[in-house]
């Protein structure tokens, strides 16, 4: 995604202003299309191991992975971030995208602890991408978790900071592109730039430009105010990335650390390794794959060509 932007493809239309016409994701359609590109081995559920602990709902780019880090470092271990989405060891995208469907198009909700435990049941701490697009799904499904409301005290670099990075991962043609070519990046790109972000963002045409520069600063107001409603004064941190470890390890019963407070996924360098981690591991091999399918095509014509002179 990082490289990918200065690409010839950039040159292309801001996705998805080239495609005006739009299908629902509940439609038979897109069923049939998930189908196509469905995984060989699906990994199986998973079972909770362990309580939960910790849920931080923060919207994105709020110090979720800091956070992350922090939970980890305070030996809440496995804290499952957003990026685990998409980078886990077994590719749970597709559970992810049944569960958003389920309850923004099926209207299921709140849903059972049973369904989160399928694909986090492993963690015992969760930030990011499935704490705060499934908030009040999973406060209901966790109730003796503690509940973190983290968040950034400068809303207008916080919009920023969606700009130059979730808004510029949803426009890359080249992303986008691969996504066609390979399985795993089809349901990266499926769950993140169909569903929970524009989800999220109340961008059903998936323009995610459009939607945060409209959406997000109220979007932010009114979830705050959700997480407020539902969730007892004893159980709830409103939490600032600024504030570091004290309140927090407060929070937690925990001894405060001896070491600097984790700050990560910056939008000039952790976002940007993963973005490098997005071209080695998918778009690379993607449009290697289609390099290697053009050559056998070619080289079959020629064949042809030959045999019938």
């Amino acid at each position: 995604m990082g490289h990918l932007k200065s690409s010839p493809v950039s040159s292309l239309p801001a996705w998805p202003t080239a495609f005006p016409f739009q299908v629902s994701l509940a439609s038979l359609p897109w069923r049939l299309i998930e189908r196509l590109y469905r995984l060989p081995n699906p990994p199986p559920p998973r079972e909770r191991v362990r309580p939960m602990e910790v849920i931080c709902v923060g919207l994105p780019r709020s110090g979720t992975e800091s956070l992350q880090q922090a939970l980890l470092y305070l030996g809440y271990d496995h804290t499952y971030h957003g990026w685990d989405i998409v980078y886990d060891d077994e590719c749970h995208s597709p559970g992810w995208v049944a569960l958003a469907r389920k309850k923004f198009y099926d209207g299921i909700s709140p849903l059972p602890a049973s369904d989160f435990d399928a694909l986090l049941g492993h963690s015992v701490a969760v930030t990011d991408a499935a704490a705060s697009v499934f908030a009040a799904d999973m406060i209901a499904a966790y109730p003796q978790a503690k509940v973190v409301l983290n968040m950034r005290r400068d809303v207008d670099a916080w919009q920023r900071s969606l700009e130059s990075t979730l808004v510029r991962a949803n426009e890359s043609w080249g992303f986008w592109i691969a996504s066609l070519l390979d399985r795993e990046c089809f349901w990266a790109w499926h769950v993140y730039e169909r569903f929970l972000w524009p989800l999220l963002f109340r961008a059903p045409d998936g323009d995610m430009a459009r939607a945060i520069r409209k959406n997000a600063k109220w979007i932010q107001s009114e979830h705050c105010a959700m997480i407020r409603g539902l969730v007892p004064r004893d159980r709830l941190l409103e939490w600032h990335i600024e504030d570091g470890w004290e309140p927090l390890c407060a929070f937690l019963n925990k001894p405060l650390p001896e070491v600097p407070f984790p700050h990560a996924n910056a939008a000039t360098s952790g976002w940007k390794a993963r973005e490098e981690q997005c071209n080695k591991r998918w778009v690379e091999q993607a449009f290697l794959n289609l390099f290697l399918f053009i050559a056998v095509l070619v080289g079959c014509v020629i064949m042809g060509q030959i045999y019938l002179s």
